[in-house]
């Protein structure tokens, strides 16, 4: 057998060879190129850097690929920050690193020191190993998906295959130095693709000392602890190329600017991403992101059109609408008077003023928004479930089965390993392990701090809504009395639709939004200290804590002020004669709804913070990062393509924190909240978000292609504890889709009153109005509740006009029950509670019973790793048996043929002590 050949195992009485794709190459070294020891290493005295492009990705002999930089600016009086340097750098070369230095006189600014690294062959083979990272070992040999009928329908949206595919489909099995030669290993140069080696590299430098092997402080470890004391002043690993245009180097692979050209820029929004490149460029947890993201924006299609169905049949349905026509009449509204709606300030109304804002609702509170509620329960569960299956398959192509079992003592926390004091034995490994010594008493009064400290700012929150209420109860007095006489009519365009309760509801949202923008920006700090006080373990436990504490403040922060004119306003007002006023004490009397119902005022609400936080998020998404790079690198740009190099071009760039991705996910749960929650007040929601995210989903490509340096690869195998928060925000939907459409809208007062109490019962919807209006008896005004002398219109004449009208069941004065709940009233009240009791059994059995019909795994998925796994167990029986026929058959053979050579890799001491 050839030495160019490969020893694979044997199957039945067949051995498996396979031929190394670098059979030319010399043999020596077993078909693999030389390792970087054997590149020439010049003095660094010797070259000449003008010679060659700086707008590279390697070291100065144009061969060792720069896997990382490390930048700092050397102050005068830094002598601790030069001595932290150099035994950091030091013990980076004792780890095995190579580090090349860019002097402060090459760089743009003439102050920046740039440290390179480079990841010789044995340092990866030893942290893939410990990493457990998967590599190939056999090619695929499933057959490709069947082909989807009509295909020739999607080619417009298609990618071409090698953006799409940029790597052939293979079997994998975790690394393992020790049988070097069972992997499909071609070349070791690029067998590890870049974001896997600075996955590697940022293990190392967030393990490595910086203290003297004879120093007592052991806890001057990684480069975040540097970063954060200034001894550095950044640390990434490197694009490959211009995002505009593909690298000269043929070297280099230019996956950046395939990135932007087929997936970043905005005229690309209709096409297919290329999920695969994503993984390979950024790694499984930006590639996970935007694979949820993408996927959500494709559900929200046939959310949005059906929500835009439902609109439009609000819409070409006015005509029948007899109780918006029975309010805007001269005959019927008219002539109905309407009770004061704040005291003093307000006075008496005629119910014709509100007509436009009676159609308005209309559009919005009619029988499809009932259709519309139930379909979205429907739609969230298929969403969530098919998502499962989705997400089920990219574990299985991106190598991330089993990820969470295998990797999670991998992914300690730097923060938690310094902490750690003694050692314990693991139940499951049977090994000793580090743990974080922690007294009853400190664990207790550190998760008492942290969650009393979360629940004080959902209080400060609550305040503030309070806040908000007063505001509207106070200001639509003043407007009231403002627009008493319409003086908004001579204002062109709108000034007939502006009206008290629309102002208040306007000015009162916008404040509200204002109120919600600032305490993000103090709570996020705080939620952050109070998880680095806790000092979670793993990074996944971090990102879990901070999740939950982010979101419960985020909920009530975003949707509190929603749940308020839902839930709360216009249902505790009394009646007139016996209001009830905010706390019982003050002179702020409890809103009241619109006679049409206070769903046209939730639809305000919630346009006003959905749109204005999609709006605000995109300008600081986009606009202050390219305002900031801008604004950086405007002395660079005047330089030669030449001499701006690499390094200098991405250090000008924005960093991407390690919870970059978290308030990406956050922003757009949020909006799943909107659109699942409160869709019943507004059908056209899911449109909005569809529109956002088409273009959220490039406006996050091309922030990440141009505006951020490269984050370094980390690896995730799901959507983490935002699953969870999914599943809870779509169940507690149906539970406020039900309660909007019973006690929010008026769809169930009206079928009540055209099924039982319509005249003649015809079921028809005329008398409707009068119906639902009780009567008061102007008469029995306190002096506090009595319009002051002049707030009234002209028309009101109080010797003629004896009684007003009020929204409410209640018997009228004279009667023996007077101002008392009718029997309607309970009749209704009851039809409610059953719609709710109905709706809601109806919509979570056939959630359920979608979920159970639905696996969450797809067979073909299943097949494909019960098939891997038998290969792997198969391959490495017979990898073994033949390797031991080969060194019996050299013990009987004296030495007469020459052993198998592999590639000799250095045994290295690793940078971790927890594992």
């Amino acid at each position: 057998m050839s030495d160019r050949s490969r020893l694979t195992g044997k199957i039945g009485d067949e051995t498996l060879i396979e031929m190394s794709q670098n059979s030319l190459c010399d043999g020596d070294n077993n078909g693999f190129p030389h390792d970087t020891d054997d590149y020439p290493q010049p003095d660094p005295s010797e070259v000449d850097k003008h010679q060659q492009s700086k707008d590279s990705v390697f070291f100065r002999d144009g061969k060792r690929r720069i896997d990382f930089i490390l930048s700092y600016v050397d102050d005068r009086d830094g002598e601790r920050k030069q001595e932290r340097r150099k035994e950091y750098e030091a013990n980076l070369q004792k780890a095995g690193l190579e580090l090349e230095t860019e002097d402060q006189s090459e760089s743009d600014d003439g102050k920046t020191y740039y440290v390179k690294i480079h990841t010789p062959w044995d340092v990866l083979a030893t942290y893939a190993d410990v990493l457990k990272i998967k590599v190939p070992f056999k090619a695929n040999d499933i057959p490709a998906h069947k082909d989807i009928p009509m295909n020739w329908l999607f080619t417009p949206f298609r990618l071409p295959n090698h953006i799409m595919n940029p790597e052939p489909d293979y079997f994998t099995s975790p690394f393992n130095k020790e049988k070097i030669d069972f992997f499909l290993i071609d070349d070791k140069e690029t067998f590890f693709p870049p974001s896997v080696r600075n996955r590697i590299v940022y293990y190392i430098l967030a393990r490595c000392a910086y203290y003297k092997e004879d120093s007592d402080d052991k806890n001057k470890k990684g480069i975040k602890r540097l970063l954060n004391n200034g001894t550095y002043g950044a640390a990434f690993p490197l694009h490959d190329s211009r995002y505009w245009k593909a690298s000269r180097d043929p070297n280099s692979e230019s996956e950046r600017f395939s990135l932007y050209k087929h997936w970043a820029r905005f005229f690309s929004f209709f096409k297919e991403q290329p999920l695969n490149l994503i993984r390979k460029y950024y790694g499984e947890k930006i590639g996970i992101y935007f694979a949820w993201l993408g996927f959500y924006t494709e559900m929200l299609f046939f959310a949005a059109v059906v929500g835009l169905i439902c609109f439009l049949y609000g819409l070409f349905t006015f005509d029948d609408n007899v109780w918006s026509k029975e309010i805007c009449s001269e005959e019927i509204g008219g002539n109905i008077i309407m009770c004061p709606l704040c005291d003093k300030t307000c006075g008496y109304w005629k119910l014709n003023s509100t007509c436009n804002s009676s159609w308005q609702s209309h559009m919005f509170d009619n029988v499809g928004t009932v259709f519309f509620a139930i379909f979205m329960g429907i739609w969230v569960t298929l969403f969530l479930e098919f998502w499962k299956r989705r997400q089920a398959r990219l574990e299985y192509e991106w190598d991330l089965v089993d990820f969470e079992e295998e990797q999670q003592q991998l992914q300690l926390r730097p923060e938690y390993e310094i902490k750690c004091t003694s050692r314990r034995l693991n139940r499951v490994t049977q090994e000793e392990e580090w743990v974080l010594d922690r007294t009853a008493a400190d664990l207790v009064g550190k998760v008492l701090l942290c969650w009393a400290t979360v629940v004080l700012w959902i209080s400060l929150i609550i305040a503030c809504i309070i806040g908000v209420i007063a505001y509207r109860l106070a200001v639509y007095a003043a407007f009231a009395s403002i627009m008493k006489d319409s003086p908004t009519n001579n204002i062109h365009m709108v000034g007939s639709l502006i009206t008290p309760q629309l102002a208040t509801s306007v000015t009162a949202s916008c404040i509200n939004f204002v109120i919600i923008m600032i305490l993000n920006v103090m709570y996020e700090r705080v939620a952050i200290w109070i998880t680095d006080m806790e000092i979670p373990k793993t990074h996944l436990e971090y990102e879990n804590k901070l999740t939950v504490k982010m979101f419960l403040f985020q909920f009530v922060n975003y949707y509190s002020s929603c749940f308020y004119v839902a839930f709360f306003k216009g249902k505790f007002v009394g009646r007139p004669g016996d209001y009830i006023y905010m706390f019982g004490w003050s002179k702020l009397r409890n809103e009241e709804c619109d006679p049409g119902g206070c769903l046209i005022e939730l639809t305000t609400q919630l346009v006003i913070v959905m749109a204005g936080k999609q709006v605000w998020g995109n300008i600081q998404e986009a606009l202050v990062p390219w305002l900031l790079n801008w604004w950086g690198s405007r002395k660079a740009r005047s330089h030669p393509e030449s001499l701006y190099s690499r390094w200098e071009q991405d250090h000008d760039l924005q960093n991407f924190s390690h919870l970059g991705l978290f308030y990406e996910y956050l922003e757009m749960v949020i909006q799943f909240g909107f659109i699942t929650l409160f869709v019943a007040s507004f059908p056209l929601a899911p449109l909005l978000a569809l529109l956002n995210n088409i273009i959220e989903v490039r406006v996050d490509a091309w922030k990440f292609t141009t505006q951020f340096r490269r984050p370094v690869a980390a690896k995730a195998h799901s959507i983490g504890a935002w699953q969870e928060i999914l599943n809870g925000v779509a169940v507690f939907s149906v539970v406020t889709n039900a309660f909007i459409v019973a006690f929010t809208s008026d769809m169930i007062p009206r079928l009540v009153y055209m099924y039982a109490y319509s005249p003649d019962n015809d079921l028809s919807m005329k008398g409707y109005i009068n119906n639902s209006l009780s009567v008061f008896n102007i008469s029995g005004f306190s002096e506090d509740n009595r319009p002051d002398d002049g707030e009234s219109p002209e028309w009101f004449n109080s010797s003629v006009i004896t009684t007003c009208r009020y929204r409410d069941y209640r018997y009228p004065p004279g009667h023996e029950k007077q101002y008392t709940h009718t029997m309607q009233f309970w009749h209704i009240l009851a039809a409610k509670l059953a719609f709710i009791i109905i709706m809601e059994h109806v919509v979570f059995m056939v959630k359920f019973f979608v979920a159970w019909m639905i696996p969450d795994v797809p067979a073909e998925v299943k097949a494909r790793v019960k098939r891997e796994r038998y290969l792997i167990q198969e391959y490495l029986h017979n990898y073994e048996v033949e390797n031991l026929k080969i060194q019996l058959s050299h013990r009987n053979d004296d030495c007469s043929s020459n052993p198998v050579d592999y590639p000799d890799i250095t045994r290295r001491e690793v940078l971790s002590e927890c594992l």
